[in-house]
């Protein structure tokens, strides 16, 4: 058996029905555990996000807003214009409704991840603060599971090349090719550079570049998706119709769409929509915890943000026209499918437009998952192993670029269940302390609000 058939066997078994219940399971229970929290204020949410622009004299690296502009440059990428795709390509339509799901109890998730890397964050060597699932398991669980930490912490190492870099770099230079006949080699050279360019700053560089690019980006996108969805007004209600009976009904195959089980549906649209909003893998509260800020439950609250502005808003915005463009029958797959959907609203433009905002996304999720995997590496190795790391991760960018998608995705894809499981694990654990934190924040809420102003 060659490598790519071993790795798609584990991918069977860590993305099987096992860890889609985990996840689904985890997110279900947190937001019962804090009785719907995360959306009954969602709205207040939105108002500490843009308080939290403002300076603060909390301790920390990054406000607020930046550290979920960081987080969002993560987590906003190639899975949000490529990943879905690929899920309706493999699950049907019906797997976009199955990632709706799995972000609505996602953004409690999301939210206990950030209030516990807050709570147990510790500040290294070097005066950097730092946080995340290996800080949270190791300083809350207690010395007989920081074996799970380190576990958490190899894994995030490591997969941070996939689905943080190679992935980005070979999805970014395949769209550009297609699109602009720019050769991989070239596209791989150029990210290089502005990638290391910016990560000799280190995190408040990468938070500078996001807070400016990441909400350019969400906006331009939206404001395109929009015109493309106005365009096909008159076939969203069948696509929705479409969405919803497929989310629980088999698609028989038609044009180039090979079919799909209710069961594909699931578990492409669980496994992509974690791919885009990351909500259990536990890398997003590694940029949280370097938030200045005293309170958990208020980055907590902001966290939970990029949970719904990733998928609920831009995934959504990029599945409905797949599927309203009715391009998804046509045998296509991954970013090349929303290309085509948006060509299909936009003649000539829709494509050019794609490829741009894919170049933009997988750049800042290159630079966001550099700060995930570096605060990896130096849980294990301490803050020395910094500059090799840098210097690795920038040198990898040009590889990625050339390597074979499929490849790439599966590898990407597969890393993403073996870090999700250590930080699942640790979240079941440790939820009564985020339930106690965030009742003890909700009763002295307008005591707290105040204090702030």
């Amino acid at each position: 058996m060659d490598i790519s058939g071993l790795i798609g066997e584990v991918n069977a078994i860590v993305w099987g029905p096992l860890m889609l219940t985990l996840i689904l399971g985890v997110g279900i229970y947190l937001t019962a555990g804090l009785k719907a929290l995360p959306i009954r204020e969602l709205p207040q949410g939105f108002r500490l996000l843009w308080q939290g622009r403002k300076t603060s004299e909390d301790q920390g690296e990054l406000s607020p807003f930046n550290a979920l502009m960081t987080a969002l440059s993560a987590t906003v990428g190639t899975g949000n214009i490529a990943g879905v795709a690929t899920a309706v390509f493999l699950g049907g339509p019906g797997a976009i409704f199955w990632m709706w799901c799995t972000a609505l109890v996602g953004m409690a998730t999301k939210f206990a991840e950030a209030v516990l890397a807050v709570h147990y964050r510790e500040v290294d060597s070097a005066g950097n603060y730092v946080g995340g699932p290996m800080y949270y398991i190791r300083n809350g669980l207690g010395a007989r599971w920081a074996w799970l930490g380190t576990t958490f912490a190899i894994f995030g190492a490591i997969a941070g090349f996939g689905i943080g870099n190679t992935v980005q770099a070979n999805s970014v230079a395949s769209v550009l090719e297609s699109n602009f006949g720019l050769p991989l080699w070239v596209t791989g050279l150029v990210l290089m550079v502005l990638v290391g360019l910016v990560l000799i700053g280190g995190v408040k560089r990468i938070g500078e570049v996001a807070g400016v690019l990441v909400p350019f980006m969400a906006v331009a996108y939206l404001g395109a998706g929009l015109v493309v969805l106005v365009l096909l007004s008159e076939h969203l209600l069948d696509a929705f119709s479409l969405i919803f009976t497929h989310a629980f009904n088999p698609i028989a195959a038609q044009g180039g769409f090979a079919g799909a089980a209710v069961a594909a549906a699931i578990r492409f649209g669980v496994a992509r929509g974690i791919f885009s909003n990351e909500a259990g893998l536990g890398s997003a509260p590694i940029a949280h915890a370097t938030a200045r800020t005293k309170n958990p439950v208020r980055q907590g609250m902001i966290a939970m943000l990029g949970t719904f502005i990733d998928t609920l808003i831009i995934c959504s915005m990029t599945g409905v026209a797949i599927v309203a463009s009715g391009v998804w029958t046509e045998g296509i797959s991954g970013a090349e499918l929303t290309a085509a959907a948006f060509d299909f609203a936009l003649p000539g433009v829709g494509s050019h437009l794609v490829a741009i905002a894919l170049a933009i996304f997988a750049f800042t999720t290159i630079l966001g998952w550099s700060l995930y995997g570096e605060r990896c590496v130096i849980y294990l190795f301490g803050p020395k192993a910094t500059r090799p790391y840098r210097i690795l991760w920038t040198l990898a960018v040009p590889v990625g670029a050339l390597l074979h998608l499929d490849f790439v995705w599966l590898v990407a894809d597969t890393l993403n269940a073996m870090m999700a499981l250590p930080n699942l694990i640790a979240l079941l654990l440790l939820s009564p302390v985020v339930f106690r934190l965030t009742r003890e924040h909700t009763q002295g809420h307008h005591l707290d609000m105040q204090s702030d102003q």
